[in-house]
């Protein structure tokens, strides 16, 4: 479903060129949830955002492909691109306060997409964003279609973005740190949300983190970044029990309370209910 070959991404700052990612190649099947790892700085962020197409409008450059379904997602003028965001591919950040308009109300920020991508009607479009809210497990979806940000919890506020981020049922979420601001309680129920989605939606899931716990509670196969290059990547199970590199080895092992074995991957089963 998605396939990076040898792609590098290069910015300007203060007139120096800067390597951002080095030559990563990796693939998704359909269906699949695959993490991608790393301490910040490593590239998996940049790497997310060049895959949505959200850094045509900067200065940067990038080399390489990002194939979806066989089409070159570098190759797109911006005007093509905007046909597949939101629709085939879509993306969940970090701090929805910051994402979501704090002037517009809930509702016609899910519908955004559906405005853009579908020729539905304005009664069509309204029911379709309560199912998506309800998809995304929010109470009362009719009384928060009038809401404004501001008067919902931080975790309704990302329910609500997982819910705009959905609402086109598309081929690809990409989920970037989408656990980070949450307290622990609600970290889980947005990732068993995002579990039940991707079977009921058969949509493949690119998750960031640097959250262990997080990525092995959801994620299938991982990918591990540092500095910009992929050190190594497979099986979440394989990952934790038998790390081939020193990084993935130190990033095991600064969990506090836990060793780099199979018991600590086991003790990470047994947390996610597994």
């Amino acid at each position: 479903m998605l396939k990076v070959e040898n792609l590098s991404i290069y910015f300007e700052d203060n007139g120096k060129i800067q390597e951002a990612v080095r030559d990563i190649s990796f693939q998704m099947q359909d269906r699949e949830i695959l993490g991608i790892v790393g301490e910040s700085g490593s590239g998996k962020t940049m790497t997310a955002l060049t895959i949505a197409g959200l850094t045509k409008e900067h200065e940067i450059l990038e080399r390489g492909s990002i194939l979806l379904d066989d089409t070159d997602l570098l190759k797109l003028p911006s005007a093509e691109m905007r046909k597949i965001q939101g629709k085939d591919i879509s993306m969940i950040f970090q701090e929805p306060m910051t994402a979501l308009n704090p002037t517009m109300k809930i509702g016609k920020q899910v519908e955004e997409a559906l405005i853009l991508h579908t020729v539905l009607s304005k009664t069509e479009r309204r029911k379709t964003v309560i199912r998506a809210l309800e998809d995304a497990e929010l109470d009362h979806p009719d009384l928060l279609y009038g809401k404004y940000p501001h008067e919902l919890s931080g975790g309704m506020r990302q329910r609500v973005m997982i819910a705009a981020a959905i609402v086109c049922k598309p081929k690809l979420l990409i989920a970037d740190e989408p656990t980070t601001a949450l307290d622990v309680g609600t970290q889980e129920s947005i990732l068993k949300l995002l579990k039940k989605l991707n079977r009921k939606y058969d949509m493949g899931i690119l998750f960031i983190s640097h959250n262990l716990r997080a990525v092995n509670e959801l994620c299938s196969r991982v990918l591990v970044m540092k500095d910009g290059v992929i050190l190594e990547e497979g099986i979440t199970r394989e990952i934790f029990e038998n790390p081939r590199t020193e990084y993935t080895k130190e990033l095991i092992a600064a969990i506090p309370g836990h060793t780099r074995s199979t018991a600590f991957y086991e003790l990470l089963c047994a947390e996610a209910g597994e």
